[in-house]
């Protein structure tokens, strides 16, 4: 199984943040996870709110806790509602099923290596920053809703 390398998060990160200034995005938090759930990297621009942390990274740890990007879990909370309820308890709060947290893997189809988890601007927006720091590491993001 491959690995997610500083060298890479940084990448992520660097890139997340310069696609957001080009989307003329509110100030973003970036978080880049490891498979096994550690921070590798976290970015905060300046004037990013205090909670931003918490949520980028609630979005990536529930995407890779449960092996679905935060795009499919909100489609699945919409739909299951007592079962993320239970979740929520579970996890003492921590899984933020709204997009913006993108699996992270080395090839298609291929085994998850991370996770990123963005918030700041809208749900959308941090999704495609994700994605555009992702896909400039030479990684690839997994965001279907399974």
């Amino acid at each position: 199984m491959g690995e997610l390398t500083l060298d890479r998060a940084d990448i992520i990160g660097r890139v997340a943040l310069e696609d957001a200034r080009t989307r003329s995005a509110q100030p973003l938090t970036v978080v880049v996870l490891d498979a096994g759930g550690h921070v590798k990297l976290v970015r905060r621009e300046d004037g990013s709110g205090i909670a931003r942390f918490e949520i980028a990274y609630g979005k990536a740890w529930g995407a890779l806790g449960m092996g679905i990007s935060s795009r499919g879990l909100a489609a699945r909370a919409a739909k299951m509602g007592g079962f993320f309820t239970a979740l929520a308890a579970a996890t003492d709060g921590r899984v933020v099923p709204v997009p913006g947290g993108v699996l992270v893997r080395e090839r298609p189809g291929g085994p998850i290596i991370g996770a990123v988890g963005i918030s700041g601007d809208t749900s959308d927006i941090d999704e495609l920053c994700a994605i555009a720091g992702i896909e400039a590491a030479g990684l690839v993001p997994d965001i279907e809703e399974r």
